[in-house]
């Protein structure tokens, strides 16, 4: 038996992924990057005398995918947050026996 096959013999069960605070992780994270440009920006031409603005460019390189993740991870929640209402709404209608219409509004369709 390989190494490999220790983990992958289908033994294990994968555990069910942490669902936390995304909002709050991206956010407080874009804000680390941003606050980082902005306490290295003085130091400009330090850096530049060593050849090293990356670093600047770099911090802010961070806090600007930050802003693309907190659209993303918005756009996300609201689109958890429609399928739950669809989800609840289709469980709703199962429980009192009633189909809904194409439309989606809950009315009886005739058979």
């Amino acid at each position: 038996m390989g190494l490999m096959n220790k983990w992958t013999d289908g033994d294990r069960v994968a555990p069910e992924p942490l669902e936390g605070n995304v909002m709050a992780t991206v956010a407080s994270g874009t804000a680390i990057w941003f606050l980082l440009f902005l306490v290295q920006l003085p130091f400009y031409g330090w850096f530049d005398d060593r050849g090293q603005t990356w670093w600047i460019w770099t911090c802010l390189t961070g806090a600007g995918l930050g802003l693309i993740g907190i659209w993303y991870v918005r756009g996300r929640d609201a689109a958890l947050r429609r399928a739950a209402a669809q989800a609840a709404e289709t469980a709703g209608a199962a429980e009192a026996g009633t189909e809904t219409d194409t439309a989606g509004n809950g009315a009886p369709t005739a058979d």
